[in-house]
């Protein structure tokens, strides 16, 4: 784990709080949990979004996912 990314015990906290998916089909390439831990990466150095590190890619999923969940209050 690198410095920055949530623990297991902050997952198993904040994973119950996030929307669920909807869409039925293919399984995600991504998991949440990289996701999240991209959108906390891009918020916490405000780097600009298209430089986020290749651990947290693709960079247009995290902002897009971002978006959703700032839209809807999450």
């Amino acid at each position: 784990m690198a410095r920055g990314e949530l623990t297991n015990t902050q997952w198993t906290v904040l994973e119950p709080l996030l929307p669920k998916d909807k869409k039925p089909g293919r399984p995600p390439t991504w998991t949440r949990r990289q996701l999240a831990d991209g959108i906390r990466f891009r918020v916490r150095t405000g780097i600009p979004r298209r430089d986020l590190p290749a651990e947290y890619e693709p960079w247009d999923r995290v902002y897009d996912l971002f978006r959703r969940w700032q839209r809807n209050g999450t």
